[in-house]
């Protein structure tokens, strides 16, 4: 796709840093590769259309080139890359088909995480601490941050479910959904009335309102598929 084909990784330099583990070696060490690469994808560190180099990349995190492919094996499966043939590994682009079927995934997780809660009082201590992430990054003009925090909102949403298997869903099909945040021409305009929306919901489940929470949240999700499909479509038609 023009406009993305040609990027490459950006600098390596900080690939570990904010506190990523070191990678080791042994058992689980492609596992944890893949784990970095990942929360790098999440956080936008490596856009869409990035190339990853595996000579640079086996030297930043200090691991084999076996071990990085198979961590791009994993990613891949995960479709947050994919194999270009004669070309290398890339961040993938994601289609506006794949949205639709990200947000009907997340309308019957996290809805239905907010459906089966129980009675009240609800343990909401990463649900608060995401939303205040994301307005003090609002207050700083750090849109990425934002978009990384309102992320960290969803999955501590789903979390709600209690489930292991639930979380490590999310976990896949939120860091799929931050592919496409980068179409956004003005991050801004995007996130800043969702943070509004986000601290509604954490007030009403603090308030045991767990049902009224469960509609807000569908009228939410489907305000930002919307949203985000109309300008993706958009970017890709300029780009083709």
């Amino acid at each position: 796709m023009a406009g993305t084909a040609g990027r490459t990784s950006p600098d390596l330099s900080e690939l570990t840093a904010g506190g990523a583990v070191p990678v080791g070696t042994g058992a689980g060490t492609a596992e944890r590769v893949a784990a970095i690469l990942r929360e790098r994808i999440t956080e936008g560190y490596f856009p869409p259309g990035s190339r990853l180099s595996e000579e640079a990349l086996s030297a930043a995190l200090a691991v084999s080139r076996n071990t990085l492919r198979e961590a791009f094996r994993l990613l891949t499966h995960e479709r947050l890359l994919e194999h270009r043939l004669n070309r290398g590994v890339f961040v993938r682009v994601l289609a506006v088909e794949d949205l639709v079927d990200i947000y009907q995934v997340r309308l019957l997780v996290e809805c239905s995480a907010l459906r089966a809660l129980g009675e009240p009082p609800y343990r909401l201590d990463d649900v608060e601490a995401a939303v205040a992430t994301g307005e003090r990054a609002a207050a700083v003009d750090e849109w990425a941050a934002c978009s990384t925090a309102n992320i960290r909102f969803h999955q501590a949403l789903a979390a709600l479910a209690g489930s292991p298997r639930v979380n490590e869903l999310m976990r896949n099909v939120l860091a799929e959904l931050r592919l496409a945040f980068h179409v956004m021409a003005d991050p801004r305009r995007f996130h800043e009335p969702y943070l509004t929306r986000n601290r509604q919901l954490v007030d009403r489940l603090a308030a045991g309102d767990a049902a009224g929470a469960e509609r807000m949240l569908g009228f939410y999700l489907e305000d930002s598929r919307r949203q985000l499909a109309e300008a993706y479509t958009m970017r890709l038609a300029a780009e083709e």
